[in-house]
């Protein structure tokens, strides 16, 4: 899984104008440096509020993966997973639909869900989307 993920966002030119010139001055060595410090910047500032609300709604923060043995264990035991991260969660490649079907109740995730596009298909409605 790739430590980052692309988005695009739209910036008004006079914004843009500003971290061009921060650029040109030396300040950030391009655009997309200048983007990376502000937001991790913000993200620090809230750190704490991130904290709190993922304790409050029970979310784990970080990265959690799950691989064939995982889930045999938990439908061994009958249980089902209600994933809820704050980071990423990856589904090993050794996970068929049918054992993610039959082991996972709910995936939420803020951040990014790697897994075969076959056991994203059969977990399509379990997938929590977000907003």
């Amino acid at each position: 899984m790739p430590d980052s993920e692309k988005i695009t966002i739209n910036l008004g030119l006079v914004d843009l104008g500003k971290i061009d010139l921060l650029v040109e001055e030396s300040f950030y060595s391009n655009r997309a440096d200048f983007i990376r410090t502000a937001i991790r910047n913000l993200l620090d500032a809230h750190q704490d509020v991130v904290k709190q609300v993922s304790v409050r709604r029970s979310f784990v923060l970080g990265v959690l993966i799950y691989d064939h043995k995982d889930l045999e264990k938990a439908q061994a035991k009958g249980t089902m997973y209600d994933i809820r991260v704050i980071g990423a969660v990856v589904l090993a490649d050794d996970i068929t639909p049918e054992l993610a079907l039959a082991t996972i109740q709910r995936i939420q995730v803020y951040g990014g869900l790697k897994a075969s596009p076959e056991v994203k298909e059969a977990l399509a409605e379990r997938i929590k989307p977000l907003g």
